[in-house]
C-alpha cells in the first residue's frame, strides 16, 4: 500500500520561515547595534522633563516614551572638552586633569581606549558624524568612519551677512534666523547621513554616533524655527531677584564672569535669546526624528539600542548667570535616555518603556552600561557605574551620588535630594531639591543642615590630580 505525502500548506511553511527569520534576527541581536546621539548645549527643556513650558520637543519626547528616562542625570564637567572627554573615555576630570575646554584630551590620557575603539576592537564598525568630541580635539584614531572628516567632524553652519545681531558684541553669544534654507544646515547634513547608514548592509554590527551641534551658540537657525515662538509671547526663566546674596564670593565670581547677563538686560534681548534658544531645540530635535525615523524604517529598528545624551546643562539667566561653566542644577543636569530591544543577552525582555528613573545617573555612566548592554569586555578602570540594573527597574533604590567637577578641586555633589557644592577655597552650598528645586536659598553654614554636608562630603572625590597641560594655540 502506497503513503500518502503530506505536503505542508502555505501557512505552515509561512509560519516556519518566520520562525527561522526569529531564529536568525535573535543570533544576530547577540550583537546589538547602538545608534549614540549626543546634542550640544540642551538643558531639560524638553517635554518629558517639563524645563520650560513652551519648549518643542516632540521627537524626543517620541524616545522617551519608548525609553529609560533618566531624570536626575548629570554631566561629570560643565564644559564641552572635559564632559565629553570624561564620557568618552570613562575617566572622570579629577582623575584625568581635564578639567577646561582648553585642554586637549588625548595627550593628557594618551593610553585610554575610548568607547568606539572598544567596539572597534571587538567587532564592531564604529563610525559617526557631527560634534562627538569637543571640536578642536576630534581623534581619528577612535574612528574607522567619520564624515564629513576625521579631522573635521562637523559641516559648516550659515551664518546671518552680518555677526553681532542681538548688538551685545559678544562673538558667538548671538542669535537670528538665517535666510538659508534647513537643508543648508550642518546638522541635517550630519541627520541625513547618519540615516543612510540604516539602509546599507553592514558585515559588522555598528556603533553609529550621531552629534547634533544646536543649541550650541551662536543660536542661528532658519527663520521657520523662530516663528514658532513669537517674541511676545516669549516666557524668561522665573528667578529670584537677591539669589546671589547668600553666595560665597567665589561662586558669585563663577556666576556673573563674562557680564553676559547684565549685558542681556542692558540690551534689552532677555526674551530674544530664549526664543532664539527654542528655536535652536526645535531644529535639534526635528533633526533627532529624521534619524529616529530612518532607523524604524530599517531592518534595524528591533536590534538597535538607543542613547540620546547631552553634553551639560545651559543658564538663561538663572542666577544671573548664562551659558555653562557652574555647578549650579542649570549647568549639570541632562537629559539621558536608553531604548533597549528586546531579545539581547544582556536584557532579554529590553528595557521598560516610558519610564523615569530618579536615581542620580552621570554621563560617565554610559560607557560601562554599553560595555553590559553589547557583551563587551569590562574596562575595570571605568568611573562610572553600569545603569543596566535601572533599565531593567527604574524604581530601583541606590544609595548613591554623582559628582560634577569644574576645575581641580570644585565640586557638586548630588543625590536624590542635596546639592552640595564645595568650592577650592573651602566655601560651600546646599540646597535641598525636595523643597528648593530652582536652589534659591542656600543652606549652607546653617547648624541644623551639617548632617546633610556630612552626608554629601563622603562623596567628593580623593583624588584630585594637578591641570593637564593646556592648549599653547590658544
Amino acid at each position: 500500500m502506497n503513503s500518502i505525502i503530506k505536503y505542508p500548506t502555505l501557512a505552515q511553511v509561512i509560519c516556519c520561515l518566520m520562525l527561522v527569520g526569529q531564529l536568525t534576527m535573535r543570533a544576530d541581536i547577540d550583537r546589538p547595534n547602538v545608534l549614540f546621539i549626543a546634542i550640544d548645549d540642551l538643558n531639560d527643556w524638553i517635554g518629558v522633563l517639563g524645563g520650560h513650558p513652551q519648549a518643542k520637543t516632540p521627537n524626543i519626547d517620541r524616545l522617551a516614551e519608548r525609553s529609560v528616562l533618566f531624570a536626575n542625570a548629570h554631566c561629570a564637567a560643565p564644559a564641552c572638552n572635559p564632559s565629553r572627554a570624561a564620557l568618552m573615555t570613562g575617566i572622570a576630570p579629577s582623575q584625568s586633569g581635564v578639567y577646561h575646554n582648553p585642554q586637549p584630551w588625548r595627550p593628557a590620557m594618551p593610553d585610554v581606549i575610548t568607547i568606539p575603539q572598544h567596539f572597534s576592537a571587538n567587532g564592531y564598525w564604529s563610525a559617526g558624524s557631527g560634534k562627538i568630541y569637543h571640536g578642536r580635539y576630534p581623534d581619528p584614531d577612535s574612528w574607522d568612519r567619520y564624515y564629513p572628516h576625521q579631522l573635521e567632524n562637523k559641516f559648516a553652519d550659515p551664518v546671518p551677512p552680518e555677526r553681532n545681531v542681538n548688538g551685545l558684541g559678544k562673538g558667538n553669544f548671538d542669535w537670528s534666523p538665517v535666510i538659508e534654507p534647513t537643508t543648508e544646515m550642518g546638522d541635517y547634513k550630519t541627520a541625513k547621513w547618519i540615516a543612510k547608514q540604516f539602509g546599507k548592509e553592514h558585515e559588522k554590527p555598528f556603533f553609529l554616533a550621531c552629534g547634533i551641534f544646536r543649541p550650541h551658540l551662536p543660536w542661528y537657525v532658519p527663520q521657520k524655527y523662530f516663528e514658532q515662538f513669537p517674541l511676545d509671547l516669549i516666557q524668561i526663566p522665573k528667578v529670584s531677584e537677591n539669589d546671589l546674596d547668600d553666595l560665597p564670593a567665589v561662586a558669585i565670581k563663577v556666576a556673573t564672569s563674562g557680564g553676559d547677563h547684565s549685558a542681556v538686560v542692558k540690551g534689552d534681548q532677555w526674551k530674544q535669546a530664549v526664543q532664539g534658544y527654542l528655536a535652536s531645540i526645535a531644529f535639534a530635535d526635528e533633526q533627532v526624528g529624521r534619524v529616529i525615523n530612518a532607523l524604524d524604517a530599517s531592518p534595524h529598528k528591533k536590534d538597535t539600542v538607543i542613547v540620546l545624551w547631552t553634553d551639560h546643562g545651559w543658564h538663561l539667566g538663572e542666577k544671573e548667570h548664562w551659558r555653562k561653566f557652574a555647578l549650579w542644577h542649570r549647568s549639570t543636569r541632562t537629559p539621558l535616555m536608553i531604548s533597549v530591544p528586546e531579545g539581547i543577552p544582556a536584557m532579554p525582555d529590553g528595557s521598560v518603556k516610558g519610564r523615569q528613573s530618579m536615581q542620580p545617573a552621570s554621563l560617565l555612566d554610559i560607557y560601562p552600561t554599553l560595555i553590559e548592554l553589547c557583551g563587551l569586555p569590562p574596562k575595570t578602570e571605568l568611573s562610572g557605574t553600569s545603569l543596566v540594573p535601572l533599565l531593567r527597574n527604574p524604581e530601583l533604590k541606590t544609595d548613591r551620588a554623582i559628582v560634577t567637577t569644574n576645575g581641580r578641586n570644585n565640586h557638586a555633589i548630588r543625590d536624590t535630594r542635596w546639592r552640595y557644592i564645595r568650592y577650592s577655597d573651602g566655601s560651600e552650598e546646599l540646597y535641598d531639591h525636595n523643597a528648593d528645586p530652582n536652589e534659591w536659598t542656600n543652606l549652607a553654614g546653617i547648624p541644623e543642615y551639617a548632617y546633610a554636608i556630612a552626608r554629601m562630603s563622603k562623596w567628593l572625590p580623593q583624588t584630585n590630580v594637578p591641570d593637564a597641560k593646556k592648549d599653547q594655540n590658544l
